[in-house]
This record gives C-alpha cells, sequence and structure tokens, in this order.
C-alpha cells in the first residue's frame, strides 16, 4: 500500500491507495474522455452532410464547434464552483449522462438552432467531465508520474480522434450522421455505466466562489502559461473542423478522407503519450518547443500543397500524422506547467486550461470559418501563422515559467 496526496481545491489530505488503483482508475477516467472527445470532434468527420441536411453552408455548420467550445470554456468554471461539493464519482457520472442525453437531442434536431441548444447542453457535460477527470488523475499517483497520468487521460480524447472522427466519417456515409450522433450518445451512456462501477468513491471538494477560482489568473505564472494553450489548439483547429473541404484541397478524394483522419488521430495518439514521456524526462519547455515546430512544417507543408494544387498523398499522410502529433503533444506539458507553477490551485488550474483548450479550438473554428471563402489555402496559412506566434510566445516566457517550476520543485521537496 502506498500514501497518496489528494488535492482537494487548495486543500491536502492524504489517503491509502494500492499500487495499481491509481492506474485502475486514471484508465478508467481515459474512457470518459474517450467519449467527451468523440462528441466534440466528431462533427468534424460529417460537417458537409450535416451542413446539406440542415440548409445551411459549412461554415454556417462550423459554428456549431465554435459554439459547443466558446460554451464550455465558459462554463467550465461555473460548473466547477456549482459542484464543487458532489462527490467525484457521482459528478462525473452524471457529466456523462447529460452528454449522452444531449447527444440523443443533437441526433433528432428538427433545425439548426435546436442543434445549437443541444450542443450547449453537451458543452455543459463535457465541461463538468474533463477537467475533474485530470484533476482526480494527478492526485491519484505519484509525482513524479502525474505528466504521463495527465496523458493517459488526455489520452481518451486523442484516441477519439483517431478512432471516434473516422468511425463517425464512416458512420454517417453508410447511416448517416444523425445515426452517427446516436451511437455517440449510446457510447457516453455506456462509459457512464462503467465509471460508477470502478471508479472509486472520492468527497466533494470545499466550496471555492467563482471569483476565487478566476482570481488564480492574477498569478503571474499562470496567466503567462495560460494564453500558449489558447493559442497552439487555435491554431490547429482553424483547419480541423474544416477537414473535409482540407483534404479536397490537397488531392485526397473522398474514399480515403477516413484514413487520413485515421492518420491525424495516431498522430495525436502517439504525441499526447511522447509529450507525457518527455515532459516528465525532459521537461515541458522541450516537449512544447519540439511539438510546436512540428504544426508549423505539417501545417505549412499542407499549404503549400494546397496552393500548389498537387497531389502527394504519402506527403499528406507523414504531415497529417505531424499535424495531430503537434495538436495534442501541448496538453500534457501544459498542465504539468500549470501544477507546478500553482500547486496548491491545482484542480483550479486544471480547469482553467480546459476552458483554454476550448477557448483555442472555438476561436480557431471562428477563424477557420471565416476565411473559408477565400479558400483552404489561406486557413493552412493563417493556422501555421499562429503556430509561429505560439512557439514565439513559448520561447519568450519559458525562462520565467520554469523559474517557477524549479522554486515549487525546491518547495515540495
Amino acid at each position: 500500500m502506498s500514501n497518496v496526496s489528494v488535492s482537494t481545491g487548495g486543500q491536502s489530505t492524504t489517503k491509502e491507495a494500492s499500487p495499481g488503483g491509481g492506474l485502475t482508475s486514471t484508465l478508467v477516467l481515459a474512457l470518459g474522455t474517450f467519449a467527451v472527445g468523440t462528441d466534440a470532434f466528431v462533427v468534424a468527420g460529417f460537417l458537409p452532410d450535416m451542413a446539406d441536411s440542415l440548409n445551411v453552408s459549412s461554415a454556417a455548420a462550423g459554428q456549431s464547434i465554435t459554439v459547443f467550445a466558446a460554451a464550455y470554456a465558459v462554463l467550465s468554471p461555473v460548473l466547477a464552483t456549482l459542484t464543487a461539493r458532489l462527490p467525484r464519482r457521482a459528478l462525473l457520472v452524471g457529466a456523462l449522462i447529460v452528454l449522452g442525453l444531449a447527444n440523443l437531442g443533437s441526433a433528432l434536431a428538427p433545425n439548426f438552432p435546436i442543434l445549437i441548444i443541444t450542443r450547449i447542453l453537451a458543452a455543459a457535460g463535457a465541461a463538468a467531465y474533463t477537467p475533474n477527470a485530470g484533476a482526480v488523475s494527478a492526485a491519484l499517483v505519484r509525482p513524479e508520474l502525474r505528466a504521463r497520468s495527465l496523458a493517459v487521460v488526455v489520452g481518451g480524447l486523442t484516441i477519439a480522434t483517431a478512432l471516434g472522427v473516422p468511425l463517425g466519417n464512416v458512420t454517417s456515409e453508410v447511416l448517416g450522421w444523425r445515426t452517427a450522433l446516436g451511437l455517440v450518445a449510446a457510447l457516453c451512456l455506456v462509459i457512464a455505466i462503467g465509471v460508477a462501477w470502478i471508479m472509486p468513491h472520492l468527497p466533494g471538494n470545499p466550496r471555492v466562489p467563482l471569483k476565487t477560482r478566476l482570481g488564480v489568473l492574477r498569478h503571474p505564472a499562470v496567466l503567462t502559461v495560460l494564453p500558449l494553450t489558447v493559442l497552439g489548439m487555435g491554431a490547429s483547429y482553424t483547419v480541423y473542423a474544416y477537414s473535409v473541404e482540407a483534404l479536397d484541397a490537397v488531392g485526397i478524394p473522398d474514399s480515403r478522407h477516413v484514413w487520413m483522419l485515421f492518420l491525424y488521430g495516431i498522430g495525436a495518439v502517439l504525441g499526447n503519450f511522447l509529450a507525457g514521456f518527455g515532459t516528465d524526462r525532459w521537461g515541458s519547455t522541450r516537449a512544447l518547443t519540439i511539438g510546436y515546430i512540428t504544426m508549423v512544417v505539417s501545417l505549412g507543408v499542407l499549404g503549400w500543397l494546397a496552393a500548389a494544387d498537387a497531389s502527394l498523398p504519402v506527403v499528406v499522410g507523414l504531415m497529417m500524422i505531424g499535424w495531430g502529433a503537434s495538436s495534442w503533444c501541448q496538453t500534457p506539458p501544459q498542465q504539468h506547467r500549470l501544477i507546478a507553477v500553482a500547486p496548491q490551485e491545482a484542480p483550479l488550474v486544471v480547469s482553467l486550461n480546459s476552458s483554454g483548450i476550448y477557448l483555442g479550438i472555438g476561436l480557431g473554428t471562428l477563424l477557420g470559418g471565416a476565411t473559408l471563402h477565400a479558400g483552404v489555402g489561406t486557413m493552412y496559412a493563417l493556422g501555421t501563422g499562429i503556430a509561429v506566434i505560439a512557439l514565439v510566445f513559448l520561447l519568450v516566457t519559458s525562462r520565467t515559467v520554469d523559474k517557477q517550476d524549479d522554486a515549487s520543485e525546491e518547495a515540495t521537496a
């Protein structure tokens, strides 16, 4: 048996847990984030079909992703405050049930306004689940394994991009996009049962007022780290929501879209887990630097192929892997940086980082939709430019954050 320190909103309690307990719980939490990720990203696989069915343009339909992401970003700290005292298992299961019912509503939506309402409800379920899953997983393992544990939980999201999005694309082609969303609803409800069965009981946290939660943003190091999350995810998702059009522009026929989306997902899984390992071994700054350079190269090459009207499927496949890896290598080191500079507010900063992820997704999707009329090459160029800004921001601010990280580690030791 080993002692595990569990942070509960700024206070710490020590629990005795079996050596494998943290790993088992982390894997179960990752199943939940897989359901959340499938819901959040599956729309990109059938966006044009959904737009045609609801009589809106692809750019307008893409804003359903923006609305989901914006609602998530706003609701995450609010729901964290309102649900603070709930036992963690009850909260996680309830969030997955809300997510499942909201997806069922999306599948049955008769028009675009109703779809938007159900996407907001789905965002509420996702916002209640993901940050709590990350905070619980970080608390249940030893500090030196924290980044890898976070990578496993985030891995549920990345595996969803590897499997959920391509499967959603195939399902929508065979059975229609409504059936695809109905299957996502069923997935959420099944995993909710699994979480209820396996997840250990954990008490709720002391209630922290919303003002206090947002007050963490006054912490200089936190305020330095969070914008990078928004920039990095914004760069990646400028194009991703419109991946069908983006793949058409680089000479990939419709029959091969699912394989390219699968390669993106494989890259996302690899990038996430390698980033967790790399952060523990070499530090978050180096992991992020490699990630942003990879993103710049991947989006830049895809943009060049679109502008040149070239058809090089093998090159596109390699760039899709790099794009996926660079998109999802960001979260473990970013969460690790935030927890390191504000260890007493770990649940709060993880929640805010989740808001930053979805704020970046929402802004990127919004920018992509606004430039879609100018051509896919313009979208790729915009994503590449934002990735360059993210890399520069990281290099400029890393010294300050690394000093805070070292100070935190010395204090913990």
